[in-house]
C-alpha cells in the first residue's frame, strides 16, 4: 500500500527525525535511507535504484549497511534526499558540540 502524499513541511520534519535518530546513533545511514525512500518518497527499491542510476542488489545492500559502496554510489543514493555523504565526529560529545554550534548565530 503506497503511502499518502506527504507536504513539503512533512518530508521536511520526517527528514530532520531520522537525521537526528541517525545523529543519535539509533540508526543507520541504510535504515534511514530505507525509511525515506519507502515512506517519504513512496518507491519501490527498483523504483529508486532506477531513479538514481544504481542496481537493485547495491541499493538493498546500501539499506541493509551491507557490502562496500563507494562515496559516489552512497551519493548518488542520497542526492534526491537533499542528503550528502559527509565526514561528521564519531564521538557523541563532539556530534553535540559540532551541532551546538551550527545552531549559533
Amino acid at each position: 500500500m503506497k503511502p499518502t502524499p506527504m507536504t513539503p513541511e512533512e518530508r521536511e520534519a520526517a527528514l530532520l527525525d531520522q537525521l537526528r535518530r541517525l545523529m543519535r546513533g539509533e540508526l543507520s545511514e541504510g535504515q534511514v535511507l530505507r525509511h525515506l525512500r519507502r515512506e517519504v518518497l513512496g518507491l519501490s527499491q527498483g523504483a529508486y535504484a532506477e531513479l538514481v542510476g544504481v542496481s537493485r542488489r547495491t541499493l538493498s545492500d546500501l539499506e541493509r549497511d551491507a557490502g562496500n559502496a563507494s562515496m559516489a554510489s552512497m551519493n548518488r543514493v542520497f542526492r534526491p534526499l537533499g542528503l550528502r555523504v559527509g565526514l561528521v565526529p564519531r564521538q557523541p560529545a563532539l556530534l553535540a558540540r559540532l551541532a551546538e554550534d551550527a545552531e549559533r548565530p
